[in-house]
């Protein structure tokens, strides 16, 4: 169709209709034409045959006798081996068409002069006194003057089939698009922000509505998109704003006490914790975009995330001594080695990180992590980050996993509280086709569940 880009679909589908039609239209009025014509062709030789049977039953039963003369009205001639005709009705121009000689068998001729069209037999005849041809043949013009009407009732009607077949398919190809049109309508409004909701779905379960039932799920998905955009931007905005406003501040304070080592020192040390706090934010959030965007993660051997397991398990132990205070004892299993999963040990790795920090911070006092790695009976590898601490508010639970959320404003920045960790631990997960589950423990305290599939 790529001649014909420029054309709309309705008329495409009008053009190959009427196409189609021509094509099988056409085949029809031939055939109809070539089954008239051979049955004109069969009437006329039957007539032939019927004039010439006299003529030759004469001649096998009368050798001695000459034959009869032909009636006026009956078109037949008889010629001897040596060529001499001993009966002749035909019209000069017609004989002097016939061929020379006597044929072999009975034979069918269409023979045409200027002043007529006809079909004649000759029929070989052998008696007593020798070998003749009686010649029979019938006036073919009333018989192609009727073909020749058939052909223009066949051109005409052909001509109003494809008529009626271009209306047909304009009108049905018009219909069948309005509800298309509708929706183009709609979403042109939809575009410029003029109207809200959906596009319209017919009221027939055709390809049609469900097209329109795939771009409305479409639609659907991309307006979740923006706002959580336009909310991470406003939460970003917000997130940014309280650490920028305090590193402006302890700048200030830094000018003030510029003749004051110590406390210029102070105020330094804590402009940086301010700024790695901002850096750390930043780092998260382009983290996210970067999963948001990125294809298949790479595959990584089981092997490869014990060693990041393990190196989370201390730069989180340090952590924790020296800036919490809290007691904590880490527990690993690690699974069958051999199996490959669909994470990057870095991500892996954030993924630890993260879920032990929220674990650590759950609590004011002392708390016990234990983490689990392990394959379970699908080969999935599961990590299970366990502490016993107060557990999560259960209303906080099914918003856990969003953006800039925080079961505990008032919890300690120490080690993190961005409100990114669990969000950037889901998108880890769902990126690799995986998953994963926050849940209280009936005994006390949070579990947190991350499942990666094998490969």
């Amino acid at each position: 169709m790529t001649p014909f880009r420029w054309l709309s679909i309705r008329a495409r589908i009008t053009l190959g209709s009427v196409v189609i039609g021509a094509v099988v239209l056409s085949g029809v009025a031939f055939v109809l034409h070539e089954q008239i014509e051979h049955a004109t062709l069969e009437a006329d030789r039957s007539l032939a045959a019927g004039d010439a049977a006299a003529f030759v039953a004469d001649l096998h039963q009368d050798p001695e006798e000459p034959p009869d003369i032909p009636a006026a009205d009956v078109l037949v001639a008889i010629r001897t081996e040596g060529g001499r005709w001993v009966a002749d009705s035909l019209p000069e121009d017609l004989r002097l068409v016939l061929p020379p000689g006597i044929p072999d068998r009975t034979v069918t001729l269409r023979l045409h002069t200027d002043r007529r069209a006809a079909t004649v037999i000759g029929t070989p005849v052998t008696n007593d006194r020798g070998t003749y041809v009686v010649w029979a043949a019938h006036d073919g013009r009333a018989g192609e003057e009727t073909v020749a009407s058939v052909d223009r009732s066949l051109v005409i009607g052909t001509l109003l089939a494809l008529a009626a077949f271009a209306g047909t398919a304009w009108l049905l190809t018009t219909l069948a698009l309005r509800p298309v049109s509708r929706m183009r309508r709609t979403a042109e409004l939809l575009s410029t922000g003029a109207v809200g909701g959906h596009l319209p779905i017919g009221s027939s379960q055709d390809e049609v509505a469900e097209l329109a039932r795939t771009l409305n799920a479409f639609i659907d998905r991309q307006r979740e998109n923006t706002e959580r955009e336009h909310r991470m931007i406003a939460d970003a905005s917000h997130e940014l704003r309280t650490p920028l406003a305090a590193l402006t501040a302890r700048l200030e304070l830094a000018h003030r006490a510029a003749g004051d080592a110590d406390a210029l020192e102070r105020e330094l040390d804590a402009a940086e914790v301010d700024a790695g706090r901002l850096v750390a934010l930043a780092n998260t959030m382009l983290e996210l975009s970067r999963l948001d965007e990125q294809g298949p993660p790479p595959e990584t051997a089981a092997a490869d995330l014990v060693t990041e397991l393990m190196g989370s398990v201390d730069r989180m132990r340090t952590l924790a001594g020296t800036g919490t205070g809290a007691d904590i004892d880490f527990e690993v299993e690690v699974p069958a080695l051999g199996e490959r999963y669909p994470v990057g040990p870095a991500a892996f790795a954030r993924v630890v990180d993260n879920l032990v920090a929220n674990a650590v911070a759950a609590a004011d006092t002392g708390v016990v992590v234990r983490i689990t790695l392990l394959q379970d009976d699908t080969h999935d590898l599961v990590l299970r980050v366990v502490d016993d601490g107060p557990g999560i508010a259960e209303a906080f639970l099914p918003r856990a996993f969003d953006r800039f959320t925080r079961a505990d404003p008032a919890r300690r920045s120490g080690l993190g509280g961005s409100g990114l960790g669990l969000a950037l631990v889901r998108a880890t997960a769902e990126r690799g086709g995986g998953s994963v589950r926050l849940t209280n423990r009936p005994t006390g305290g949070a579990e947190a569940e991350v499942r990666f599939p094998t490969r």
